[in-house]
């Protein structure tokens, strides 16, 4: 069947009044438009409603995609940064609505930076910078940002983030840790939220996939180290009889 038959109809299914996720014409148009087979590996399934997973990354449904990009609301011209950059399918979509030189996109698993790259330039839309960073730190090179997208979940907005926001600009992210809500932050502070969502957590610098101890964390490290400061010595062990 024809890919851009399949598009339409996606798009299609989540304008429709049982999803309801498709509301704007300018979602609806870059939806159209974006080949997302482009970005998943198996062409026949590109266009089904379900999430896959890709170098260790989530690769976003459709409905999924949606939701973030309905109230992330992007206009013509405005300047954007995806936080977690996966595949590049929503930066994609977002290019094509505000301009690829407009789109800067980041991830911490240089595999997935590369994947990205080269999934984007396929599609059309190369001009979007992609760079591997610590999604925290944001990418203050090119900021203010009119428009942030943060694909992974936080407890609170980075402050980073919102500091790279310009003047009325708006960062849409997953809020909370096992219960998560999509939040709408604006100015600094929360002024929306828009339902329960589930989302990885937003890595740090040796977490990512392409990492040896990928599960190790800060805290654990900091406790690791104070257990090894506080623990004795062989000298101290009482139950060594040194005199004997």
């Amino acid at each position: 069947m024809d890919l851009a038959v399949l598009r339409d109809d996606m798009v299609d299914s989540l304008e429709h009044e049982s999803k309801g996720l498709v509301r704007s014409d300018a979602i609806s148009v870059a939806m159209r438009e974006v080949p997302r087979e482009t970005f998943v590996e198996d062409e026949q399934a590109a266009y089904a409603d379900r999430g896959f997973e890709r170098l260790g990354t989530r690769v976003l449904a459709p409905s999924t995609a949606a939701r973030l990009l309905e109230p992330l609301a992007p206009e013509p011209d405005e300047s954007v940064l995806v936080v977690g950059a996966g595949v590049g399918y929503t930066a994609a979509v977002i290019a094509e609505i505000v301009g690829e030189r407009n789109v800067q996109a980041i991830d911490i698993n240089r595999q997935v930076v590369l994947d990205a790259r080269h999934n984007l330039e396929r599609a059309g839309y190369g001009g979007v910078l992609v760079d591997r960073r610590n999604g925290a730190d944001g990418l203050p090179e090119y900021a203010p940002y009119d428009r942030i997208l943060l694909e992974a979940a936080a407890v609170n907005p980075p402050r980073a983030l919102v500091e790279q926001l310009a003047d009325g600009g708006r960062l849409v992210f997953p809020q909370g840790a096992s219960q998560q809500t999509l939040t709408i932050v604006e100015d600094g502070d929360v002024v929306e939220e828009l339902g329960s969502v589930a989302f990885q957590p937003m890595l740090v610098e040796g977490e990512q996939a392409d990492t040896i101890e990928r599960n190790r964390t800060r805290r654990e490290d900091q406790e690791f180290a104070r257990r090894q400061a506080s623990s004795r010595t062989g000298w101290e062990q009482e139950w060594i009889d040194w005199d004997g």
